[in-house]
């Protein structure tokens, strides 16, 4: 994936180092010994979803889903993208009741970057959640840009588009860890934001 990275800053094709990070992944998670199948399910799901290969990325992520703890252990800043102020407290609401205390609310993207490389100064990793239209910049715009600067970092796409449009898959395809399509349910975001700390966890 480094490499791959490397490449990809350098504007040059980096699919086959993305295929071969997919394949070793997936590997290690069908060995019974391995001690973390979950992430490498996970770094395969979300290798798939980079390589377009959406069918395959969602029975990875399925399987991670089921080995999911009901219990999120980790906690960390949370940032809320989104300009419909109803949509932001009902997130901040739901956050909230999963344990969560520092929430960071953005109406914009520009905003929303700056408040996370605040973050990023003083070596905090927030989970990100991202609307996909922001008045300002497309979601897979804030997406690219924060993961140029943090390539660990968890960002959860939250919009009302289908999951086959064009604008969706060139956001999921920049790396992102979870989507969720609106209207969203507490489950949906709790388990969303258990994956993304899963697999802050093994980055760790």
């Amino acid at each position: 994936m480094l490499a791959a990275e490397c490449k990809t800053r350098q504007s040059k094709e980096s699919k086959e180092e993305i295929e071969k990070a997919c394949n070793l992944f997936l590997e290690y998670s069908q060995n019974k010994t391995s001690k973390n199948v979950q992430g490498a399910l996970l770094c395969a799901a979300k290798c798939l979803l980079i390589l377009g290969e959406y069918d395959k990325a969602k029975i990875s992520y399925q399987k991670a889903k089921s080995m999911i703890s009901s219990t999120i252990e980790v906690f960390r800043p949370v940032v809320i993208i989104d300009d419909s102020k109803a949509v932001s407290m009902k997130l901040k609401n739901y956050v909230e009741k999963l344990g969560y205390g520092e929430i960071l609310l953005y109406e914009n993207g520009k905003d929303g970057i700056k408040g996370c490389q605040k973050l990023f100064s003083t070596n905090k990793n927030p989970i990100v959640l991202l609307d996909m239209g922001l008045p300002d910049l497309e979601g897979d715009v804030v997406a690219t840009k924060l993961l140029k600067e943090n390539l660990d970092l968890q960002i959860i796409v939250i919009t009302a588009d289908e999951k086959t449009t064009q604008r969706v898959n060139k956001t999921i395809s920049s790396g992102v860890s979870a989507f969720i399509q609106k209207p969203f349910t507490l489950d949906e975001i709790k388990n969303a934001i258990s994956i993304a700390e899963s697999e802050y966890s093994l980055l760790q």
